[in-house]
């Protein structure tokens, strides 16, 4: 699994003008599900968010976490993030997983957010969604598990 966070000062995902998730500071979260990627690889991927310590403390250093502020979690699925850039114009999508597999393994990670942590929201997978944020810093970061 892949995911691109960017520490924010709010961000939120509409679906036909729709707002369906929302968030004040916190983590605004790409994921993408790759085709090897399990339940074991969505629940790591969640632990390493929640506890990435992307936020300042009193010194200005990044040494807190989303668990340790209680921010918002904005989970959006982005299947492009799997793509293969290495080579040519166009990306493959050869390491991405099936939609079915992307759709149920995200739904597995949405459920086990939910169940670990009071403050989700997310986009929906396959949907087209209009995604704004305010990224704070800007700090933006590549998680792979």
């Amino acid at each position: 699994m892949i995911s691109i966070i960017q520490r924010v000062n709010h961000a939120q995902v509409c679906i036909a003008d729709q707002n369906v998730g929302k968030i004040e500071r916190g983590i605004m979260a790409l994921v993408a599900i790759e085709k090897l990627d399990s339940e074991k690889n969505a629940q790591r991927l969640f632990e390493r968010i929640l506890n990435y310590r992307i936020f300042p403390d009193t010194e200005g250093r990044m040494n807190l976490s989303l668990k340790s502020i209680q921010g918002g979690l904005l989970l959006v699925p982005q299947f492009t993030l799997a793509a293969d850039t290495n080579s040519g114009n166009r990306p493959s999508f050869t390491p991405a997983a099936s939609p079915e597999k992307g759709e149920a393994l995200f739904n597995y990670f949405v459920s086990y957010a939910k169940d670990n942590y009071a403050y989700i929201e997310t986009g929906k997978f396959g949907a087209d969604m209009q995604v704004s944020l305010l990224n704070d810093g800007p700090v933006t970061f590549t998680l792979k598990v």
